[in-house]
């Protein structure tokens, strides 16, 4: 088992990130911290703006069942779907055993892994990628770019994306988005946002057309330098998918929680 402080930092990380995006997408989304469940739901076609997350410690088997099977009946009764987020080391080890058949029996089905990560590495040096120039998102023409670059990197459509930050005003003025372009094309983005005393590191992702050749690394350096660079903060967080995991270590952070995504059955 790995560091249990960073484990429930991650959690809680993004507990308090995801408030501040899901009330940005609707001031009247559901955003509830309920006992051992806290609920960041939009509601909207991005399903990433519809989360919920485990919040205990030690979490034994019994305790386990009865949370999924809650967490299961509150993904039922919303609109549009989206993820269970579920911290492996926050279980014990009996419910790390039980995980996948408790799930199953409340209806969930594992949908990709993650990893969270954390590091004290800030600041960082500016940096620079011969193919890239950055540009800060400003305008909802490049927070749609930034959009459309998620959606066809996690396979979803456009207007999901979309749909989850077009119009947003916290993205152009609160979190640090960059744009890695190519000439005049997006081909790749980040973004940082500071949230309790970390920078936390939100979105990357790369053009399927474009992928290995280094470019989501340099952009979310470039995030974290501009992060870093505007809040004196030196701590970073992430939540990284499987594509993901090999390129942070690099950058200077370190795994903790092995992260499990679920979605209702279909």
């Amino acid at each position: 088992m790995m560091n249990l402080a960073e484990s429930t930092e991650s959690m809680e990380q993004l507990t308090v990130v995801w408030r501040a995006m899901v009330l940005d997408r609707d001031p009247e989304a559901d955003v509830r911290d309920l006992p051992g469940i806290a609920v960041r739901w939009a509601d909207c076609r991005f399903a990433f703006w519809n989360c919920l997350t485990l919040t205990e410690l030690g979490t034994d088997a019994e305790l386990l069942e009865r949370r999924l099977h809650q967490a299961a009946e509150i993904m039922r009764s919303k609109e549009r779907p989206g993820f269970l987020w579920l911290f492996e080391d926050l279980l014990d080890n009996g419910a790390r055993d039980a995980l996948e058949a408790a799930a199953e029996r409340a209806g969930l089905e594992h949908a990709f892994p993650g990893t969270g990560m954390a590091g004290d590495l800030l600041p960082v040096p500016e940096p620079s990628h011969p193919d890239l120039t950055f540009v800060r998102v400003t305008t909802d023409e490049q927070l749609r770019a930034f959009a459309d670059l998620n959606s066809l990197a996690y396979g979803f459509p456009l207007e999901d994306g979309r749909d989850g930050l077009v119009g947003s005003t916290l993205w152009k003025d609160g979190v640090h988005a960059y744009l890695g372009m190519r000439g005049d094309v997006p081909v790749t983005c980040a973004g940082t946002v500071a949230a309790d005393g970390r920078l936390f590191v939100v979105l990357v992702a790369t053009h399927p057309e474009w992928e290995r050749r280094g470019y989501g690394e340099a952009v979310t350096r470039k995030a974290l330098y501009e992060g870093g660079r505007a809040t004196g903060l030196t701590r970073a967080t992430l939540h990284a998918t499987a594509a993901g995991a090999p390129v942070y270590p690099r950058i200077g952070f370190k795994p903790n929680s092995p992260m499990r995504f679920f979605g209702l059955k279909g």
